[in-house]
């Protein structure tokens, strides 16, 4: 346990931040999951709307230094040739 204010007010905070970047990378992880569904029940509106949100949430995921940028581009690549294939 701390001992220090400081380190108490840290503790909480580290707290906060990790709450929101487990949100941040659910969700992605989950509009990942349904545009792999899409695509393999071939509905392309869908998985073209899931391709969309995934990129949105892929670039804010690189400003909030939540994944590193080679990571994001590997999985923008990897999404790109998915939807390609509809």
């Amino acid at each position: 346990m701390p001992q220090i204010e400081s380190q108490k007010k840290r503790v909480l905070t580290t707290r906060k931040a990790t709450a929101a970047n487990k949100r941040q990378k659910s969700s992605l992880r989950t509009t990942m999951s349904n545009l792999r569904l899409a695509v393999e029940e071939g509905r392309k509106d869908d998985a073209v709307a899931y391709f969309n949100r995934a990129n949105e949430l892929l670039d804010k995921s690189i400003t909030s230094n939540i994944h590193h940028p080679n990571y994001v581009s590997r999985q923008k690549s990897t999404l790109a040739k998915l939807i390609n294939t509809i």
